[in-house]
């Protein structure tokens, strides 16, 4: 039997390149996410692929649809369960402290931080009943620094950072890894959703530089869960090459 793994915020971005290049390798997949027509339409793209596809339609916020969606999968599929990849998450609004819409905070520690400990919790059981396992947190470099207006994500992205160091040694003696992966700027559809729907401004943060692409963070994910059994990669930064620091770029175009 296959190997499943758990792909959070897999609509779209990383989650979504993720879950094609682990289908490309003939993983079956559980995808999650809160758009259920994109959900299906991956589906249907995978089962092309001869991978078996399960689809849970549900928000990381609420603690009780996640544990009914873990509640919900069958027997085989959890007992074949080995791999969790936390990447649902986003930034909302960039301001100063003093002036930050607090429904722009709730989301995003709600999202970011609570989201992904109410699946964890849920899945690293699994892991345990299996013998095993690899959680994968998708993080940020803004989890590593701070920059202007960026106070609650960053604070939100550190807690991803630390969580990852604390689960694994809380999980170290059950055999599951887990990994912290920190990208810096990358051409998705976080500042779409940061800005609010303003395409210009969204499409601003990238001019006059490369940034990185949601494969090459979903290559990352595949290469850390691909490693062997004595083998985890703990904390991976990934940058653009015109990236230095998250304030700190190399511009020669636009």
């Amino acid at each position: 039997m296959k190997k499943y793994v758990f792909i959070t915020g897999a609509t779209a971005g990383f989650g979504e390149a993720t879950a094609r290049i682990f289908a490309d390798n003939g993983w079956n997949l559980v995808l999650t996410g809160r758009r259920i027509e994109r959900l299906e339409s991956l589906k249907r793209e995978f089962l092309s692929k001869g991978v078996d596809v399960q689809l849970l339609n549900f928000d990381v916020r609420g603690e009780d649809e996640v544990n009914q969606a873990v509640q919900s999968l069958s027997d085989e599929v959890k007992e074949n369960l080995s791999v969790l990849i936390n990447n649902a998450g986003l930034a909302v609004g960039r301001g100063p402290i003093d002036s930050g819409d607090t429904d722009d905070w709730d989301r995003m520690i709600d999202t970011n931080v609570k989201g992904l400990l109410y699946v964890t919790r849920a899945i690293s059981p699994i892991l345990k009943k299996n013998g095993g396992g690899h959680i994968v947190n998708i993080a940020s470099i803004a989890g590593k620094e701070v920059y202007a207006g960026g106070n609650v994500y960053c604070a939100t992205k550190h807690a991803v950072d630390a969580l990852s160091r604390a689960m694994r040694i809380d999980l170290v003696h059950d055999g599951i890894k887990v990994t912290n992966i920190a990208p810096g700027a990358a051409e998705t559809e976080f500042s779409l959703v940061r800005f609010k729907g303003d395409e210009q401004t969204a499409k601003n943060v990238y001019d006059g530089f490369d940034p990185l692409m949601a494969e090459d963070i979903a290559d990352a994910v595949y290469y850390v869960c691909s490693r062997p059994k004595h083998v985890c990669i703990n904390d991976l930064v990934i940058m653009p090459s015109a990236q230095a620091s998250s304030t700190v770029f190399h511009k020669t175009h636009s």
